[in-house]
């Protein structure tokens, strides 16, 4: 056990000790659900290194954890020689430099296979709102206030801010909580939707679902 962390407290897996650390803390905010693993994908793009087609915090972590197994492997080993001095620091660097590059050649192979298991789908937007019916949550909405629930296209639901332009008809078209909106424009440097008043009556809904056509019977033969 001892020669284990002390391994692991040394150079060159310290490093990745280090790294793992943040790694595990992710994902149990991840489990916890205050972080999502999606977080880091319009951050960094992974597909130059040959190990991109899957979240990034999944590629990361799993380089992370490769390069600590390997670094610590090699520590241990490093601990075990007599190598002292230039030669012990040449060696360490060695060690570091061959755990990322085992890392990142398991990481590209592992990938290849995980891939087909995530949607290459742009990550969701407010863009993705735009035209959208929403429900005020708030008693007004104003030039400079109020709040409304939307639905994605997946069926989730979010509450954003929106805002009514102010102009003669405003007061015969004033908002209150549970009225229909439609939401046709997104402010990005307010970070807020243009919202207009809007008819339920006037949305077609879902097609009429086609009726089965009737069974005929057949010549004398009731039916019950």
């Amino acid at each position: 056990m001892q020669e284990f962390l002390t391994a692991a407290l040394s150079f060159p897996a310290m490093l990745f000790s280090a790294a793992l650390v943040v790694v595990i803390a992710f994902w149990l905010l991840v489990l916890a659900g205050a972080a999502d693993h999606h977080s880091f994908d319009a951050d960094l793009d992974t597909d130059l290194a040959g190990i991109g087609g899957v979240p990034v915090t999944v590629s990361v972590s799993l380089v992370v954890a490769v390069g600590w197994f390997t670094t610590l492997t090699g520590s241990v080993l490093l601990h075990r020689s007599e190598a002292t001095g230039t030669t012990r620091a040449a060696l360490a660097s060695g060690i570091l430099a061959g755990a990322l590059l085992v890392a990142w050649a398991v990481v590209r192979l592992l990938v290849r296979h995980f891939r087909r298991f995530f949607a290459d789908e742009p990550p969701p937007s407010r863009q993705d709102f735009l035209g959208r019916v929403c429900t005020i949550r708030t008693g007004s909405v104003g030039t400079d206030f109020g709040q409304a629930e939307v639905a994605a296209a997946d069926g989730s639901t979010a509450i954003v801010q929106v805002r009514q332009l102010a102009t003669a008809e405003t007061a015969l078209t004033a908002f209150t909580a549970g009225s229909a909106g439609l939401l046709y424009a997104y402010d990005e440097a307010g970070e807020f939707f243009w919202v207009s008043p809007y008819d339920r009556a006037l949305d077609p809904g879902p097609p009429p679902t086609p009726e089965r056509p009737h069974r005929r019977t057949p010549p004398g033969r009731r039916t019950a």
